[in-house]
């Protein structure tokens, strides 16, 4: 699976976590130097406390536009490490 925004490849891996028909790549293979922290979090009644990252590419930013749960609730454990996108990022 890849992660694409603007053309280019921000995540890629073959060992995504799938929650709700969003992937979960592992951090380890999301490039980092496209990621921009945010202050914007979110709640999930069973997955916990959302954090995310705008995505910013050549000078383009997609606000908000990748999440993670640095310390999910049991249920969700297994999306631990892992990121995923939304708002126009192209996952396939």
């Amino acid at each position: 699976m890849r992660a694409i925004w603007h053309g280019t490849t921000i995540a890629e891996s073959d060992d995504t976590i799938v929650v709700e028909g969003n992937h979960y790549f592992p951090r380890a293979s999301v490039h980092a130097e496209y990621l921009v922290p945010s202050d914007t979090t979110s709640h999930c009644h069973w997955k916990g406390d959302a954090a995310y990252h705008s995505i910013q590419v050549d000078g383009d930013v997609n606000q908000d536009a990748a999440w993670y749960y640095a310390e999910p609730l049991p249920e969700a454990a297994n999306i631990t490490d892992h990121v995923a996108f939304w708002r126009g990022v192209e996952v396939s």
